[in-house]
């Protein structure tokens, strides 16, 4: 009975709504006090039921809630014959009820509408070459899935035939289609515009940068900030607390109804939503716009940091380097001529293919470029190999002790690198260019350039994040000081810092925060962990490693850093939002039981109305944050998520591209 009568609640509302109406048509237009009287009797009756319920429910979990002390005054009133009032305060309650569903419903849309983007089957292929539909849990890591026009592709893979245009706003907020073709990535969740894909799966389920951003979202819905846990903390205490002075109220004034409609006033309804509602939208418009945040406490920290350390590899640059020079060494530039002469070292190809072996088993950036570089060397299968994080790699093979990493690190292991060695690493940083040596038997036999580029738009992005109120900028780098110069010559830094090792960026945090900075670390790597865990809020690139993205507060799905500026305005304006619902929700009770002491007029129906509607107000103010939006292109275009639409039958982000 009482789930039926909580399912049913939108038609008890119109049925009390209806009661009323006819209560007032029988008193004024009939003039039948005796009708009246019964239509707001029922009216209350019915009316009280599914709050009467909710409260029951409360006080077993030793709750004192809303629906608690409306309930007491809707008896209260009833006891001493006001059966308008209290048919009037369950229906006023009942329709607000019904209104917030309503709004936090849109409110939580931008964030159910990903749930709804996920893929739910997939065409895999058989032995037999056929393709059979499956529910997408079943896709296993190799398979081979086929995608056709209007479908959501269900993997992290990498095309292996066909031609097609993806709209991958799901993941990136951007609308314009990507084209994809053989060798091409392509990411769950989103949409084959046109065309038809054959892809393997490299990643599938939570593994899937789409499976992580929903896990992200939903972990980030539950963290509470420090508002809320004050105000859960304050709720516990503030409502027996009013119901204590209304019953002294009530015994001191011997009015019963000035008690009961002190109850009313005193419904902390707009203070319980509004901090959870703006903390709920803007964890929603962060989703839509590629930048998901853990958390309420997350957003806090951001919103007052006040300097951005950035990782450069891989961060401020597109982690995509070239090798771009290669210098090979005999034991005659490295050694006395004594000792070159009785050397048994191996000869300069084998420190190639040395060095490809061990590159091939890392994931920075570097080393992927090392590896496409020399594709055409035959690389063995180098077993003994450790990485020494941040500085470089051992390793063993053949007996051969291998050491790849920077000069500084080939040193700090014992190689002494010789003048010609030095001389070309002074030339190669020169023009910029990162530093890779490679040490068999502790000789050096090789020292490569390697040259990235930096992200588009990242000059303007850091120029954003100033306008926004960051006083700092700092970027840090185990890269020579040369290169990094040249790298970050233009963007306007406050201070960049080459050759640092992840404990020494670790300690420049720590030193920073030591001053009374509030720092944000925006890094990719696994030697950017320490980092991240230590600044105040920690902000990892999506394609970075697993660790980075465990370790970080906020993750940019697709690495895009002209996000960076839309996080932080956000965060500012989130905070804003709740502390403008606070002042609301606060100001409303004030207002309303200064009103209760002042004037005669306020009665439980206008204390009620008024109420509610500050609940209300408290709802859109915080769905305001669901259209926020910052400039992406410096000025020249605004992307703004306004609405979900369909697509053959399925959802999706719809911007709107508005020329500034």
């Amino acid at each position: 009975m009482q789930s039926f009568i909580l399912r049913h609640k939108p038609q008890i509302t119109i049925i009390s709504g209806t009661l009323i109406a006819a209560g007032l048509v029988a008193r004024f237009a009939l003039y039948s006090q005796p009708a009246y009287a019964a239509a707001f009797i029922i009216a209350s009756i019915i009316g009280v039921l599914p709050i009467l319920i909710q409260a029951v429910q409360a006080l077993r979990v030793r709750v004192m809630s809303i629906d608690v002390l409306v309930s007491i005054a809707v008896f209260g009133a009833f006891l001493i014959g006001s059966w308008d009032e209290s048919a009037i305060v369950t229906f006023l309650f009942l329709v607000g009820g019904q209104i917030e569903r309503y709004t936090l419903n849109q409110t939580r849309s931008a964030i159910n509408a990903l749930t709804d983007m996920a893929p739910q089957s997939a065409a895999v292929r058989r032995a037999d070459g056929t393709f059979e539909t499956v529910p997408v849990d079943d896709v296993h890591v190799g398979d081979i899935v086929k995608v056709t026009t209007g479908d959501r592709i269900p993997v992290d893979g990498t095309v292996i035939s066909g031609t097609g245009l993806v709209n991958e706003s799901a993941i990136t907020g951007e609308p314009i289609p990507v084209d994809k073709a053989v060798g091409s990535s392509a990411s769950a969740g989103t949409l084959l515009d046109d065309g038809m894909l054959t892809i393997r799966a490299d990643m599938v389920g939570e593994d899937t940068t789409f499976g992580k951003i929903i896990e992200l979202v939903e972990n980030a819905q539950d963290s509470k900030s420090k508002e809320e846990r004050f105000i859960d903390r304050f709720a516990t205490y503030y409502t027996p607390a009013v119901l204590i002075i209304a019953v002294i109220v009530g015994l001191a004034t011997h009015r019963v109804d000035l008690a009961i409609t002190m109850l009313v006033l005193g419904c902390p309804g707009a203070l319980v939503i509004g901090v959870p509602v703006s903390n709920m939208a803007g964890i929603g418009n962060g989703a839509r716009h590629g930048v998901l945040i853990k958390g309420s406490e997350v957003t806090h920290r951001l919103s007052s940091a006040d300097t951005f350390v950035f990782d450069k590899t891989g961060t401020i640059t597109v982690g995509v380097p070239q090798v771009t020079d290669v210098r090979r060494y005999d034991d005659s530039s490295t050694l006395a001529p004594d000792a070159a002469a009785t050397s048994s070292a191996p000869a300069p190809d084998d420190a190639t293919r040395y060095l490809v072996g061990v590159e091939a088993q890392s994931q920075h950036p570097l080393a992927k470029a090392i590896v496409r570089h020399f594709d055409d060397v035959p690389a063995p299968q180098v077993d003994e190999v450790s990485v020494v994080t941040g500085g470089g790699i051992r390793a063993v093979h053949d007996g051969h002790r291998i050491l790849v990493g920077s000069p500084r690190f080939l040193e700090t292991e014992g190689v002494e690198l010789g003048s010609t060695a030095r001389a070309d690493a002074a030339e190669l940083e020169s023009h910029g260019d990162s530093l890779v040596a490679v040490a068999l038997d502790g000789r050096i036999r090789l020292m490569l350039g390697v040259r990235d580029r930096l992200r588009p738009g990242i000059a303007d992005g850091i120029r954003n994040l100033r306008r926004l109120g960051v006083r700092n900028v700092v970027v840090l780098s185990g890269d020579n000081q040369r290169a990094v110069d040249l790298m970050t010559a233009g963007l306007g830094l406050d201070r960049a810092v080459g050759g640092m090792l992840p404990d020494e960026k670790a300690a420049y945090i720590s030193r920073l925060r030591d001053e009374g900075r509030r720092v944000v670390f925006v890094g990719d790597g696994i030697n950017d962990s320490p980092s991240l865990a230590l600044a105040d809020v920690g902000i990892a690139m999506g394609n970075g490693t697993d660790v980075a993205i465990d370790t970080s507060d906020v993750v940019l799905a697709d690495s895009d850093l002209s996000r960076l500026p839309h996080a932080y305005g956000l965060a500012k304006r989130t905070v804003r939002n709740m502390r403008e619902n606070i002042a609301i929700a606060v100001g409303t009770v004030a207002l309303l039981l200064s009103g209760l002491v002042l004037t005669t007029w306020l009665t439980m129906a206008v204390g009620m109305f008024v109420h509610e509607a500050s609940v209300l107000a408290v709802i859109l103010n915080g769905m305001r944050l669901l259209r926020y939006r910052t400039d992406r292109n410096h000025g020249t275009r605004h992307w703004n998520i306004r609405k979900l639409d369909t697509y053959q039958g399925q959802p999706r982000s719809v911007i709107d591209t508005v020329a500034a």
